[in-house]
């Protein structure tokens, strides 16, 4: 009877240790295979026959994505001639050494790393008929002794039709290129900086929220130049820039309402880390920023409303103003363009009112246009890893937050990013 634990913690390291010490089996079945159980499959290639040793991976885009092994680790046992079974969609591990045996749950090292210690377990170690079990189903060499060995023809019947758990294919030149070409184009993200993001992605976002096109008292209309340089000398006439304010300041039209209430949301929700990181809410109170901002949205519709009724009238008034000014101007100076288009001697103070409105609707916006240019718009985005990274980072969240404990968040954070090295073993009760 095996003293050995039941549970235990299987690792890369341990694992290629476990191989290391292997002197007439192997078979591994995972998702996918880390660089040093591949280094020890290759160091024990020569003292092992090929078929005993079986090597079975999902091997797919996916599944090395998520970090349940490496691209190299299949490389390198392509190349030393080992053949590799594709088993697709496995995602549980299987790791029979000489007469022990362990089933283990793989790590995604994309989600987190891999246990190093006993306290933390993802394996549980076989009995030794289970293990000459799941021999039988994974190894063909295995599985043909028993055949041989059956004390009886009907169990020899039974093993041959039980069927084979290996996989459905070897992995083949062109599925390798297939796969290596889709990571060559788009390399995943080093696992330990994904790990470290997730760390904070449940507590934060970065926020951009924009009222545009709402604050049309400080909207502004360049003068046309034809009409600028009317009796101005040819020295100043390619100087001259001048606007005018299409409303007054003190419009009941102005958006100051809806602006100041945006910046009181801002302030109460997403406070600033500083212009080099922008803003960000807190996850478990963006609801209800959402929510004051769709009411906001709302406001924005009733004042969109309101204005629409006497915007036109002001932007034709304004117009008007204009045209008042520059009509005197106009009746000393007459354009080229007027008297070119006069059939009549004089020109009237009409034919230059008429003048004037036309080419100042060509700068002045009309009030349907205005009114549509108007919207809230907010977005959000995740932490990345360069944010999160920054050596103010910490310090500029505690001070956004000052009621928060992060300290707790940001070792985690520390701690995600660090591979530990040394483990407590390197093997299991070899």
């Amino acid at each position: 009877m095996s003293t050995s634990p039941l549970f235990a913690a299987l690792s890369s390291t341990r694992i290629a240790g476990l191989i290391h010490s292997a002197t007439n089996r192997v078979v591994y079945a995972a998702p996918g295979i880390q660089d040093g159980p591949a280094a020890a499959l290759l160091a024990h290639k020569n003292q092992l026959l090929p078929t005993e040793l079986t090597v079975s991976l999902d091997f797919d885009e996916r599944t090395l994505r998520m970090g349940y092994g490496s691209l190299e680790a299949v490389d390198m046992l392509r190349k030393a001639g080992i053949e590799l079974v594709h088993f697709p969609g496995f995602r549980s591990g299987i790791l029979i050494v000489d007469k022990r045996g362990w089933v283990f749950t793989p790590v995604a090292h994309y989600l987190e790393d891999e246990p190093y210690s006993d306290e933390t377990p993802n394996a549980i170690e076989l009995s030794p008929a289970q293990v000459e079990a799941f021999a039988i189903r994974f190894s063909p060499v295995t599985r043909e002794e028993a055949i041989k060995e059956a004390p009886t023809p009907e169990i020899a019947a039974a093993l041959a039709e039980m069927p084979c758990a290996l996989g459905v294919a070897p992995v083949m030149q062109g599925h390798f290129e297939e796969v290596m070409k889709a990571i060559q184009t788009a390399p995943p993200v080093k696992f330990d900086v994904v790990r470290q993001v997730r760390v904070f992605e449940p507590y934060l976002q970065y926020v951009e929220m924009s009222l545009t096109g709402a604050a049309i008292q400080k909207l502004k209309v360049c003068i046309p130049a034809d009409i600028q340089k009317l009796g101005a000398s040819a020295d100043l006439a390619g100087r001259l820039r001048t606007t005018f304010d299409l409303l007054e300041k003190s419009s009941s039209l102005s958006s100051k309402e809806l602006e100041d209430e945006l910046n009181e949301i801002r302030a109460n929700f997403t406070p600033s880390l500083g212009k080099s990181h922008g803003r960000v809410v807190l996850k478990n109170a963006k609801p209800q920023l959402e929510s004051r901002l769709k009411e906001l949205r709302e406001k924005l519709k009733e004042h969109q409303k309101a204005v629409k009724e006497e915007l036109q009238e002001k932007l034709d008034e304004s117009r008007k103003q204009v045209v008042d000014y520059y009509l005197p101007i106009a009746r000393k100076n007459p354009p080229d363009a007027v008297i070119g288009q006069s059939l009549a001697g004089e020109i009237s103070d009409e034919q230059l009112k008429k003048w004037l409105h036309r080419r100042l609707q060509t700068v002045f916006p009309a009030a349907d246009d205005l009114i549509r240019q108007m919207t809230l718009d907010f977005h959000f985005k995740d932490v990345t890893f360069e944010t999160l990274n920054r050596p103010d980072f910490l310090e500029s969240v505690k001070k956004a937050f000052p009621d928060v404990d992060w300290d707790k968040a940001y070792n985690e954070f520390r701690a995600a990013g660090e591979t530990k090295r040394n483990t407590p073993r390197d093997t299991i009760n070899r």
